[in-house]
């Protein structure tokens, strides 16, 4: 069986830069924190390359900070300031906004990792924000210190680290109203020991949540006031957008040791029809009819690596015979009209780029049957 390409934690990929940035800024820093607030905003926002003010025994005297969250600067303060005032906070956005990714980066640089973490699903219960039983150990032993299973939210009150739930309105409400508890007491009981365990400085929690399912589990209102909101949107700027999954779909290809080599026109034009898709509007101005999924730069990222996968493996010599298939196999997930969405963006958009000869359009407008197979 062949080994699958693995994904490292923030805190690993980004190890050299965590390290340096500690002994960049040596200021005060919240208790329990590896890093200064600044340091954190720095480490998130990279895209410039900085030199200690002093040799260091172990850090190299220059570092370039690499790009990980193209997004608005306060935004990314605001979120830092929050942490350091030990409230919650919520990160909210339509899916594929990287409001996760926002997540593991925030969590590696303020407490060095981000895999404390619980997925909220419908089938999350108590136990996972709370702890459970080794239940051999239980039956032999009774319930003992060594029988008990800490959920990663009690692993971070006793480290004093940051807790991540994934997704939190998808919990079910009785699983939200412990929530609840946790975060306005800080402390855990466990009256089978006879057990109250306080947190140590530096617990705190970020949660996610998208705003597509906001019906599923309402979050109440006592779980808003513990949490500082914060909107994720989707990026504003084309060409920061070109780039971010140019990057994210180059590393994927990497991690299988390939070269990303996708034209620039054709993933000029990829990211160009999911923004048009996702706005309503084409960047020229024209209305464009929204199709019920989510037209994400996530979902772009996963089509640009998938058409590099193909070009490096199946010997593909002009990607934009790739883009329309990929296109209709995002689109059409959610609603079988989202086709006919998708053909009149061809019809409209698409036609008025060919019609101008722009590169690929007229190529991709040439390339219409595809959709209607």
């Amino acid at each position: 069986m062949t080994e699958q390409p693995q994904v490292m934690p923030a805190e690993q990929r980004y190890a050299a830069e965590l390290e340096f940035l500690a002994a960049y800024d040596d200021g005060p820093r919240p208790p329990g924190w590896r890093l200064t607030p600044s340091a954190v905003v720095t480490f998130v926002i990279g895209g410039q390359t900085l030199e200690l003010p002093k040799p260091h025994p172990v850090a190299p005297q220059t570092m370039e900070i690499a790009t990980k969250f193209v997004g608005d600067r306060s935004l990314v303060e605001r979120a830092v300031v929050t942490l350091a005032g030990d409230r919650g906070l919520l990160l909210v956005g339509e899916p594929g906004t990287a409001k996760s990714m926002l997540s593991e980066l925030l969590s590696a640089a303020v407490s060095g990792s981000s895999a404390l973490t619980v997925q909220g699903t419908a089938g999350t219960t108590e136990e996972h924000l709370r702890y459970g039983w080794n239940y051999g150990l239980l039956l032999a032993k009774g319930p003992t210190e060594e029988a008990l299973v800490p959920s990663p939210v009690l692993t971070a009150m006793r480290r004093g680290a940051v807790v991540r739930i994934e997704e939190v309105t998808r919990c079910l409400p009785e699983v939200q109203d412990a929530l609840v508890s946790l975060l306005s007491d800080r402390r855990m009981s466990v009256p089978e020991l006879g057990l109250n365990i306080s947190s140590t400085e530096g617990f705190t929690v970020i949660a996610t949540a998208n705003l597509r399912d906001r019906g599923v589990s309402e979050m109440s209102a006592a779980l808003k006031r513990r949490f500082n909101f914060e909107t994720v949107p989707p990026i504003g700027d084309l060409e920061s957008e070109v780039d971010l999954v140019r990057r994210q779909a180059g590393a994927a290809l990497a991690r299988h040791g390939r070269d990303f080599q996708v034209d620039d026109l054709v993933l000029r034009a990829l990211v160009t029809a999911f923004r048009d898709l996702r706005s309503g509007q084409a960047v020229e101005g024209w209305q464009v009819e929204r199709p019920a999924t989510v037209m994400s730069t996530a979902e772009a990222v996963g089509v640009a690596t998938s058409m590099g996968l193909q070009r490096s493996y199946l010997g593909v010599e002009d990607e934009t015979t790739l883009l329309p298939g990929y296109l209709l196999g995002t689109v059409h997930k959610d609603d079988p009209e989202d086709r006919g969405r998708l053909l009149a963006y061809w019809d409209t958009a698409v036609r008025r780029r060919a019609e101008a000869d722009a590169r690929p359009w007229r190529r991709l407008h040439e390339l219409r049957h595809v959709l209607e197979a």
